[in-house]
């Protein structure tokens, strides 16, 4: 296609939303009416089951569950019984926030709170950190820290920065459930760190969980400062727009109702039922082609700008844990899935857009431009030339370097990074996501993987405490092949051996002799602590 030709597909296929100041060019995907043509009848379907999910309609079949993440910025669009719910716990987190900010509720030894420490895992952490890495102001009067995993080192890390500003830190524990084991893990942590240093966690801890969790019965007994509600309609990879997202958002300054306003936008945007004019339809439509509707290229996210970095990382989550499903609605396998990874331009031209052009073409590119450069006045680098400049032209170099060598891409283009257009990026790709699974006939909001490796996880932390308890109680050391029948376990020697290992060099009270290079001749005892 000849320069000509590529100007004028990119007028017919260009999409701009004016009230969001949000241009999204697919010009440069190179596939063809006919395709377009084949997939109107999916994308039909496609509208209707958007309509209907949104109506109230059980989306989620595996779990018999209604999906409302749209509600939470239209709160007219939910069934009567859940709207009042929606709008109380909006006044709710605006009203503890405010009263957070102006010092009425402090901890007890200081006037104000200084710090949050966010605490929860998925969902629960990937949102609130992308959005307050793009938006929190400087001038914040909190400080944001976060415990998104079960790694000591990292939960040490973390409470080495609060150091002696724990007593003027705000906990916010983050879990549907209030059992989910990382979140779990990292509050006991962090209880522990506020016992060491004689302070009242209860008077700092915050629980976001559902109504009826474990987390709601802990709040309650231990009288905990503050609760606010998790929806059963509303999935972790969907939840920023909730008590999940709002709370620290709002703590952080972060103007929420332009947020939900973005989001509103865009879901009005993305409800029109023409693939032209809507911009969802459009990117479903190109990871379609792309991937041959099967996940066979990944998808490639470059930001041109710092504020997005964390873009990718939650995209990674909203895509992946929505799309990679091993089986259909009919209950056919397919092993579907759209690979997602990136980190941000013009870093990785230094990084891994050598292989973006040269290597294997098992990929597309989304990129994001940012047009505001940044806040007043840019000085000139060079004749005409600010820093600003060279970024933008680094994006366009590198976009027409890939499409020069047959690398496919997409340009989403926003005026400036701010409340209403993160919550529009944020609305645009869950939208995408929906449409796309209609397309292919899969239940984007469950999640029977994850489910399948917490059980197997539980399964091996069963079998640690039977092998601590059987080294306690017999005294005596034991070869691995002898333990493992002990506990008839034989057919799990490897994971008795790396179970063993990992608790003896943590000095948990396992001994291992031998030739560790021949774990086979390993004997393992139990050496109680003097």
């Amino acid at each position: 296609m000849n320069d000509k030709e590529l100007w004028q597909r990119y007028q017919d296929w260009l999409y701009f939303n004016e009230d969001l100041g949000l241009y999204l060019d697919i010009s440069r995907m190179r596939f063809d009416n006919e395709l377009v043509n084949t997939l109107m009848p999916k994308f039909a379907k496609a509208f209707k089951d958007m309509e209907a999910l949104e109506q109230g309609a059980i989306a989620n079949p595996d779990e018999n569950r209604m999906v409302g993440h749209y509600w939470l910025r239209n709160p007219d669009l939910a069934p009567p019984e859940l709207r009042d719910e929606i709008i109380t716990n909006l006044e709710q987190i605006q009203d503890f926030v405010q009263k957070i900010h102006e010092g009425q509720i402090h901890p007890i030894s200081t006037p104000k709170f200084t710090d949050i420490l966010s605490i929860g895992i998925g969902g629960s952490a990937l949102g609130p950190q992308f959005v307050n890495d793009a938006l929190a102001p400087l001038s914040s009067a909190l400080s944001i820290h976060f415990i998104d995993n079960t790694d000591p080192a990292g939960i040490d890390k973390t409470l080495d920065q609060i150091n002696d500003r724990l007593k003027s830190t705000l906990v916010i524990i983050t879990s549907k459930s209030g059992g989910t084991p990382e979140t779990r893990n990292g509050m006991l942590e962090v209880k522990e760190a506020f016992k060491q240093q004689g302070l009242s966690f209860s008077d700092h801890a915050v629980a976001v969980t559902m109504l009826g969790s474990k987390m709601d019965e802990m709040e309650r007994n231990e009288g905990w400062l503050a609760e606010f509600p998790m929806f059963d309609w509303v999935g972790g990879r969907t939840s920023e727009m909730s008590s999940v997202g709002l709370l620290s958002a709002s703590l952080m300054g972060i103007d929420v109702n332009e947020l939900l306003a973005g989001a509103k936008i865009m879901d009005i945007a993305t409800r029109i039922p023409d693939i032209k004019q809507n911009p969802a339809a459009l990117l479903a439509l190109t990871w379609y082609y792309a991937s041959n509707g099967k996940g066979e290229k990944d998808m490639v996210i470059l930001p041109y700008k710092d504020g997005l970095q964390l873009f990718s990382r939650y995209l990674q989550q909203l895509v992946m844990e929505s799309l990679g499903k091993e089986v259909d609605l009919d209950g056919k396998v397919v092993h579907q899935g759209l690979t997602v990874y990136g980190n941000k331009g013009s870093t990785d031209q230094h990084a891994f857009v050598q292989q973006l052009r040269e290597g294997v073409a098992n990929f597309f590119t989304i990129f994001i431009e940012v047009l505001k450069d940044r806040k007043g006045f840019s000085i000139e680098v060079d004749v005409d030339t600010t820093t600003g400049d060279y970024l933008s032209g680094m994006m366009l170099g590198t976009r027409q370097a890939l499409y020069d060598n047959n690398r496919d891409s997409i340009t989403l283009t926003i005026t400036e990074i701010s409340p209403k257009t993160i919550g529009a990026l944020i609305a645009l790709f869950e939208r995408t996501v929906g449409i796309y699974a209609s397309l292919i006939n899969i239940n984007a909001y469950n999640q029977p993987g994850v489910e399948a490796g917490k059980k197997a996880a539980e399964k091996l932390l069963t079998l640690q405490r039977r092998i601590i308890n059987e080294l306690k109680t017999s005294k005596q050391p034991f070869s691995l092949i002898e333990l493992s029948e002990k506990l008839e376990a034989s057919d799990q020697i490897e994971q008795v051996y790396k179970i063993v290992r990992h608790l003896a060099e943590n000095q948990r009270g396992v001994v291992l002799q031998g030739d560790l290079k021949k774990p086979i001749s390993l004997s393992v005892s139990y050496q109680l602590s003097e």
